[in-house]
């Protein structure tokens, strides 16, 4: 796999990582909390954004 494509992730992979339903997964891009863009109909997330949202809401941040 190409590094720059395993860079973004998308909603379903996010709210397995964060173990959390769709809505709230929904409700975090609409927030602005995860840095997002979109492709068509497709949620594209960096995993640099997702690591940084974790360590805020861990307080390693």
């Amino acid at each position: 796999m190409n590094n720059a494509e395993s860079d973004l992730i998308t909603l379903e992979e996010l709210c397995e990582i964060l173990m959390i339903g769709r809505s709230a997964g929904y409700q975090l891009l609409a927030s602005g909390e995860i840095p997002c863009f979109r492709i068509g109909r497709i949620w594209k997330i960096p995993r640099e954004g997702v690591d940084v949202y974790i360590r805020k809401q861990s307080g390693l941040l």
